[in-house]
């Protein structure tokens, strides 16, 4: 493909709360066995962009990690491959990312030395598939100046926290709102963007100069009666993890059966980084029901319409309900939860209730697993 991919996976939300505390909303675990930002590499790899970097800056060390070796998304490779920048001292800037047009800028020499004609900026905390292609074909037929992916908003989402867009017949944006308290429209900008390089680079200056730092509000948004900007439509599934209530949502999405086919068995794949553990373990006494429970747990109780992430332990006459546990949770015995995400490597100590009443309940206590 002729272009290069930038993944913008520095942002942190408060709508997150304290489930940002520890890693990048980009290095979120989904649906038990990837991280958030697999799903933008995946797309980005299976559209054949061989060159990708990604803007990490926020709590960006669990990213890292999970990016360490670029072989999973096969971008082990010679020429390309995927490229991680942080915010750098340098003798000229000392910022850290102020935007995502500053983010870009920083690093505006990266985009001078490509050579693709066109650039795919995507974030990293949506999931979904998408092939790239035809997307790029849609943008030069259209000559745009730059092409946003749309998609209808996801049932019972809050729109305001979306960039909400009107597309006209032709295709033509002709309305952009960032964040409107009074949405006109449910169709919203994903974050996924299609611009030709070298006008990326000519606005990403005239921003600087002008000590403008967001692609959205300062580009989008302030010059959408002047250039060209066009709407492309995702019909398929899409969700944006960036809200308690959504990253719920969104892991709860995955006990569909449809949700779950499209993601786990049809073409093309998403990939992730590979760990090499035992499968789950079912001991007697365990009970579970439209459940996903993933590699290296231990189960020992009843679990329903739950989502259990790798190497977590459930103990004996303990009962899960409609909950998230994250990567590598003890849960003692005779512990009751319901409604509730489970931090990754918390310790539930036994006798103990976790419920959440009205809204999802975030369980990240720093418990001593042996209660002293």
């Amino acid at each position: 493909m002729k272009a290069l991919g930038i993944i913008l996976a520095g942002g942190n939300s408060s709508r997150m709360k304290n489930l940002s505390d520890k890693r990048a909303i980009s290095a979120m675990p989904v649906g038990c066995s990837y991280r958030s930002i697999d799903f933008t590499l995946s797309n980005m790899t299976n559209s054949r962009i061989q060159t990708v970097a990604v803007l990490s800056q926020y709590n960006a060390r669990s990213l890292n990690e999970h990016l360490n070796s670029a072989k999973w998304w096969n971008f082990g490779r010679k020429q390309g491959g995927l490229f991680l920048f942080t915010p750098t001292v340098t003798a000229d800037n000392s910022w850290w990312y102020r935007g995502t047009a500053d983010a870009m800028w920083q690093n505006i020499d990266f985009l001078k030395k490509r050579h693709e004609p066109y650039v795919v900026i995507s974030s990293g905390d949506c999931v979904y598939k998408m092939d790239f292609n035809p997307v790029l074909d849609y943008h030069i037929s259209k000559q745009a100046d730059i092409t946003v992916v749309c998609a209808k908003a996801p049932s019972g989402d809050d729109i305001s926290r979306f960039g909400t867009v009107k597309i006209e017949p032709d295709g033509i944006i002709s309305d952009f709102e960032e964040k409107p308290m009074m949405a006109h429209s449910n169709i919203v900008s994903t974050g996924t963007y299609i611009i030709r390089r070298r006008k990326l680079i000519e606005l990403l200056e005239q921003c600087n100069s002008e000590n403008r730092y967001n692609f959205v509000t300062d580009i989008l948004v302030r010059y959408k009666g002047m250039k060209k900007i066009y709407g492309y439509m995702l019909e398929s599934y899409w969700s944006n993890i960036a809200t308690v209530e959504s990253y719920y949502r969104t892991n709860m999405d995955f006990l569909k059966p449809e949700v779950r086919d499209f993601f786990f068995n049809r073409s093309p794949k998403v990939y992730s980084k590979a760990h090499d553990m035992p499968p789950a373990k079912f001991n007697v006494g365990s009970d579970v029901k439209n459940s996903l429970i993933g590699s290296g747990c231990i189960i020992n109780s009843k679990v329903e319409n739950s989502v259990i992430f790798k190497k977590v332990f459930v103990g004996n006459n303990s009962v899960i309900r409609n909950s998230i546990i994250l990567n590598g949770a003890y849960i003692g015995d005779n512990v009751r939860v319901e409604n509730c995400i489970i931090e990754s490597n918390e310790t539930l100590l036994s006798d103990t209730d976790y419920i959440g009443e009205g809204e999802i309940k975030i369980v990240s206590e720093k418990n001593n697993p042996y209660g002293v």
